[in-house]
Order: structure tokens, then sequence, then C-alpha cells
């Protein structure tokens, strides 16, 4: 199915690649890349020879009837791996675990350090677990990706992607073995972490936030918040600043 799927993306949105050769034939990589869009997991995987493995959470491969059976057998077919959110330390834990059995067994591991979709098309300050402790704990090289206009494709809401050509930008290997063993050490899982997200942004040339996305989106909301109650306490036909003169 990979196959299917990554041969009717490319015909259909033509996307272009760059730093193919960073890619080992063979042997444990981890794929750390920015998140624009929901998209990104399909459109990378499309453009490798080799599966590569992200996580989903279970409840995509889970969900009951004809719709729930196509959704998880598609998740399978891209290289999803179901993981469960339940428990004290929710996914966050579990994801680390799959990451760590995919890579000891040879294959890619795809990760996005932001943790979650960019809100505004910017690049945001990495969380110090997942990527760092896989690799810390693995050994494996971190292979830096950018995703380019994904964000174009599908933003946030929107169900039928817009047909235009994406791209990818893949970076040469970091070598994180010197600090293998070391992933209790949370300045050892920063410095890793930050050091991955530069050569993202390097890469993608998106405006760098020192802050998290979760962060950021509860900014957005907030403030989109304020906007709409402002709005409502505005009187119809004047000016929320001034008189309107």
């Amino acid at each position: 199915m990979k196959f299917a799927i990554g041969g009717s993306l490319k015909l259909a949105f033509r996307p272009w690649v760059e730093g193919l050769e960073n890619i080992p034939a063979s042997g444990p990589a981890i794929l750390a890349s920015n998140h624009l869009s929901f998209s990104d997991s399909f459109f990378l995987p499309a453009v490798l020879d080799r599966k590569v493995t992200f996580i989903a959470k279970a409840e995509y491969f889970t969900a009951p009837g004809v719709k729930g059976k196509l959704t998880a057998a598609f998740f399978k077919g891209v290289g999803q791996l179901p993981v469960d959110r339940s428990g004290a330390r929710g996914a966050g834990e579990a994801a680390i675990r799959a990451g760590i059995q995919v890579v000891e067994g040879g294959g890619l591991f795809g990760i996005y350090p932001e943790g979650t979709r960019s809100p505004d098309g910017r690049l945001y300050r990495g969380k110090p677990g997942g990527l760092a402790r896989v690799a810390l704990a693995t050994g494996a090289p971190v292979i830096p990706v950018a995703m380019i206009d994904t964000e174009k494709i599908q933003p946030p809401g929107q169900v039928v992607p817009k047909l235009m050509r994406p791209g990818i930008r893949i970076g040469a290997p970091l070598d994180f073995s010197r600090y293998h063993g070391m992933d209790g050490d949370r300045f050892i899982l920063r410095s890793v972490t930050d050091e991955v997200m530069y050569e993202i942004m390097k890469l993608s040339g998106q405006e760098y936030v020192d802050i998290y996305a979760t962060a950021a989106k509860r900014q957005i909301a907030d403030e989109a918040k304020r906007r709409a109650e402002a709005a409502k306490k505005t009187p119809a036909g004047t000016e929320a600043d001034g008189d309107g003169a």
C-alpha cells in the first residue's frame, strides 16, 4: 500500500526533493522534521524508497465501522504506528518506547520535535523529550528534514488539499554518539534538541520562535477570544478604537 499511496502522491503533487543521498540505504536512523501540515507524514515517506515509521493516535486504528477499518488500513499502509495515549505520562513515554523499538529494529523513525503542527508557519522550540531520548538511547544518527509549503496545501481544518508542489530538504546526518546513554541528563537533552532544530531552521528558512508551539497556539486562541469578546462589547456602527471620526 505504501508504494500505491506514495506513487499517487508523487503523481498528483510532484514534490521536489533535495538531499536524498543523506538517507542511508539500510540501517537505523531518526528523521527529525518540522511540522507544517497533517500531510507531512505522507509526503516524506512518499519520496523515500525505505519505510518511515511515524507515531499516530491509537484511536485512528480502532474506530468502528467500514470507515474505521479503511482509516486503520490507510495509516498502517503509510507506516503509522498506533500509540496508546493512556497512562500517567501519556503519549510521550509511549512514543519514546515505540521509537526505540523501531530504531533498534534497524528502521527509520520519523518524529516532529516541535510536538505539534506550527500554528503560523514559523519554526518553534523543540521539546527535549522524544527525539533526544531516542537518539541517545540508541546511538542512531539524526537526519534533519525540512518540509516546504505543505501548510499551503492543507492548512489546519481543510479537508481537501490544494494541488501544488511541496518541497522536502534532507540534511546531513547528525552524530550524537558522544552522548550515548546520557538520556537522563536534561541539559544534554536540551542541547541535542536545539542543535537539531538549528539544522532544521537552516534547511527550511523558517523564522525561529523560542517558545513551544503548544504555548503559541494558546496565545493565538487567547487573542482570538479577546478580540471576539471586544467585538461583542463594541456597539454596532462604531469603531472599536476612537470615536469613528
